[in-house]
């Protein structure tokens, strides 16, 4: 009876837990021709590969601009919301690892020595037990099997909602950066208007103090001057703002923003082919359109789940215990214990939770099949509107190329006049200034453009 006590006492005390690592193969012919998770995690360990073909690197030097495709390459590395995207997939991969444990025998073993003595006994003897136990459940309904492919359903939209976020990082630098070149276009612009407004303004006065020239002439001359300059002073407070927003993308102090570097607007060159539609083939490959699938055959498996655990559960227990009065002896075969036992657990009442979770299971499932077909009509929507906007912004930027080559045109006229004496210089310097208003819409327009092909780039899922 003491040793029967001592033995059940002893079992309890397992001091080191052994979880083995083993591969187990899937019947499934089609399952096993995929590519392992574990394989593809290894290799995005070993390589960063994977985040340019994300972006499709290839597609940025399109602008042949390698400040441009540099400031992408910094973001890559250094963003870090994208590096927050990353640790978020390993998570993901870790619960896969997680949840397959419990598909695996779990093992323990350890030793606890005793000191005994007995009820209405004077005497007392040392014991020494090494216990080692094996759990397992016995899968024969597959729930924890179909529980560890709902995780790596998790961990592949992972893999989309990391792809996403380095497109969005690839648009935002692309985006802040052609922005930033505009401004400094608009700027060297807008600061020859202002000189040609003092100017003006300081023709206007001379002329005021001669009597050639209205009181209220000057006024509104002075006007437009201070009107010119602060809009001068707006450009550069939203340059300024970029270029640390900028600084912020590719992961550096934004108190280094004006030692930023950029292409000058009048080199700036893009060769790439603006497309009239997109086949659907590429609307599929965006990674909100994935990622829904992925949720919708998540939940299909969350609803197995549910309806499995309405089943019995059934466990299988291994003991093997030596024990031993002494040290030496405590490993004899004589003194060795085993025991192996299976047990089947089914509920028959649970206040109806079980019921509750299939049902909230199955209104999971019915919700993202609805978020399916709601990214689906999205991503049609956001690629239709690209094109549209690229194709009427395009228009735009050509009809004010035209009008600007129209207001050079007139500009050369007046200065043949000016040269003739017909015209003042009072005139042909507000004739000017329609040349660089021109200049200026002809500069936001061209950037427009393009800053509308980098929006198809994000709506497409960079699959251009």
């Amino acid at each position: 009876m003491k040793k029967t006590i001592i033995t059940l006492l002893l079992a309890s005390f397992i001091i080191t837990d052994i979880s083995p690592v083993m591969a187990i193969g899937n019947k499934n012919n089609n399952e096993t021709k995929k590519v392992s998770i574990s394989k593809t995690h290894k290799q995005r360990l070993k390589s960063d590969d994977f985040k340019y073909e994300y972006i499709n690197y290839n597609w940025w030097d399109n602008f042949n601009d390698s400040i441009l495709t540099g400031y992408v390459d910094k973001a890559i590395k250094n963003n870090y919301d994208l590096k927050m995207a990353t640790i978020a997939v390993d998570e993901y991969y870790q619960a896969v690892k997680l949840q397959f444990a419990n598909e695996l025998p779990q093992a323990g073993v350890g030793f606890s020595p005793a000191y005994v003595k007995s009820p209405g006994t004077t005497s007392s003897d040392w014991s020494f037990a090494t216990p080692a136990i094996v759990n397992y459940e016995a899968d024969i309904f597959l729930k924890n099997h179909d529980k560890t492919k709902a995780a790596k359903k998790e961990y592949e939209q992972s893999l989309q909602n990391e792809r996403a976020a380095y497109i969005a990082i690839a648009s935002a630098v692309g985006t802040t950066y052609l922005n930033i070149v505009k401004l400094d276009k608009m700027i060297s612009l807008q600061e020859e208007i202002v000189k040609d407004r003092k100017v003006i303004y300081e023709l206007m006065l001379a002329r005021n103090k001669e009597g050639l020239t209205s009181t209220a002439d000057t006024v509104k001359a002075n006007k437009a001057y201070i009107a010119g300059m602060t809009t001068l002073t707006e450009y550069k407070k939203q340059r300024k703002i970029l270029l640390n927003q900028l600084c912020v993308l590719i992961g550096e102090n934004p108190n280094k923003s004006e030692t930023l570097t950029r292409i000058s607007y009048d080199e700036l060159n893009y060769n790439g082919v603006i497309p009239t539609e997109i086949a659907s083939e590429i609307i599929e490959q965006r990674p909100d359109y994935i990622k829904a699938e992925q949720m919708i055959e998540k939940a299909g498996i969350d609803v197995r789940v549910a309806k499995k655990e309405f089943l019995p559960s059934i466990n299988l227990t291994g003991l093997a215990l030596f024990l031993g009065g002494e040290l030496g002896s405590a490993w004899t075969t004589k003194n060795a214990l085993t025991a192996l036992a299976a047990g089947a657990n089914w509920s028959l009442f649970t206040g109806g939770r079980k019921i509750a979770n299939l049902k909230i299971k199955k209104d999971e499932y019915e919700r993202v099949l609805n978020n399916y077909y709601q990214t689906n009509l999205t991503a049609i929507q956001e690629v239709n509107d690209a094109l549209i906007t690229i194709n009427h912004d395009d228009k735009k930027y050509q009809d004010t190329k035209r009008q600007a080559q129209l207001e050079r045109q007139d500009y050369g006229f007046s200065s043949a006049k000016y040269e003739q004496g017909i015209i003042s210089k009072l005139d042909l310097i507000q004739m000017k200034e329609n040349v660089l208003s021109t200049d200026k819409l002809v500069a936001d327009q061209k950037i427009n453009c393009l800053v509308d092909y980098i929006g198809l780039y994000k709506a497409v899922g960079s699959q251009l």
